[in-house]
């Protein structure tokens, strides 16, 4: 790879990548000195093709992190990282930038922040605004780095392929798995489909665990607690080739509480159906309940002590079989990629290779579903530019 060691009269920086992290990286770094010769090379027909369907479209852009006690919870990869990152450029930055070039936002539960218009291309557009100077090449593959003759080189090109670009070069490569994906189960609950319910999930003999809605599918399970796990568990479940147990506790109680909860129940409705009286959803508290062996036409006052042993059991550790995955919506995360081990910290500079850079998710950094990932984009985005800005 052939870097230039100097900086010219007008200095040439090559971003390979544009996605929302080479795009936003351009963008920020010619705000910052409109003179720099800023390249930008997409290997597909368009750039921001991937952030222009995110979040279902309407663009679930960062997260206000109200809710978030450990970073490690949100960011199974690259926590640390992002701790001292955020500092540089958090949550509130990204909201200014964008509110400062006229677009509305708003907070949703979780914490999501979206554009009031929730529409996707309206941030694809703002960006794309603050390109003008760039010089953007689309259709335009880079195979290898090897002498690529610019003063700056930014890599920003995404998991999985997008890491080929790197055969050839000594920097080692954390092997990209998929993240954020749902689970499929081949069970006769899949009947249920569309049911919400909060939930525990575990993953036996392991110490993956999370918690949250999860959402029935004729598939299998999706909704926050899968996704959540999905994104803990991305390595462990893709060396088990995505076939694993899953514990879920439906009540979100430990046995003792469930227990109790249960009592109460038999106490004040002794002569009520179990059919007729329940903490979950109808249709899957009948499930349920004919799972752990016990007719829904009971009286409660029937149970007995075996039979609510059974429904205690089935309620807080019902085991399922994940046989497989499918991806989340459109979207497509991996963790893996480049260590942050490789890199300088505070500059995301690759230690092997002066000026040469790392920003988005080829890094292996990646986030639970809530605005994280894009937030980690804008963030490394953001750092590599003043970075590069710095040595001009």
């Amino acid at each position: 790879m052939k870097i230039l060691n100097f900086v010219a009269v007008m200095a040439k920086v090559t971003i390979i990548g544009a996605g929302a992290a080479g795009c936003f990286c351009a963008a920020v770094l010619h705000a910052l000195d409109a003179s720099v010769e800023i390249h930008l090379l997409e290997a597909g027909p368009r750039p921001m093709a991937k952030l222009a369907i995110t979040g279902g479209g309407r663009c679930n852009l960062s997260n206000d992190f109200s809710g978030v006690q450990n970073l490690a919870d949100v960011y199974p990869r690259g926590h640390r990282f992002m701790k001292r990152a955020l500092r540089s450029f958090g949550s509130g930055d990204v909201c200014r930038w964008f509110s400062e070039r006229g677009v509305r936002l708003k907070t949703e539960d979780g914490g999501r922040i979206f554009p009031v218009s929730d529409n996707a291309l309206e941030i694809v557009d703002t960006i794309a605004s603050a390109l003008d100077g760039v010089k953007i090449e689309c259709n335009k593959r880079v195979s290898s780095l090897e002498d690529y003759d610019t003063d700056f080189i930014v890599v920003t090109t995404g998991g999985g392929k997008g890491m080929e670009i790197l055969k050839g070069i000594d920097v080692s490569v954390e092997p990209a798995v998929p993240s954020l994906f749902s689970f499929t189960v081949k069970d006769s609950i899949c009947d249920l489909q569309g049911i919400s319910a909060p939930v525990q999930l575990m993953i036996p003999s392991t110490s993956f665990r999370s918690e949250g809605p999860l959402l029935i599918t004729d598939w299998g399970f999706s909704g926050p607690a899968v996704l959540r796990l999905s994104s803990y568990a991305a390595r462990h479940l893709a060396q088990v080739g995505y076939s694993s147990s899953l514990i879920v506790n439906w009540l979100g109680n430990n046995e003792q509480s469930a227990r109790l909860m249960l009592e109460d129940l038999q106490r004040h409705n002794p002569q009520k159906l179990l059919g007729s009286v329940h903490p979950l959803p109808s249709r899957l508290w009948d499930y349920l309940v004919e799972k752990a062996g016990i007719p829904p036409e009971r009286r409660w006052a029937e149970l007995g002590s075996k039979g609510l042993n059974r429904l205690v059991a089935t309620l807080i550790s019902d085991s399922y079989q994940i046989s497989g995955k499918t991806r989340f919506k459109d979207e497509f995360v991996t963790c893996g990629g480049v260590p942050l081990s490789a890199v300088e910290a505070s500059t995301l500079e690759c230690k092997a290779h002066p000026g040469l850079y790392f920003a988005g998710e080829v890094l292996d950094i990646d986030a639970v579903t809530g605005g994280f990932n894009l937030q980690a984009a804008w963030t490394t985005a953001y750092i590599v530019a003043h970075s590069i800005f710095d040595k001009l």
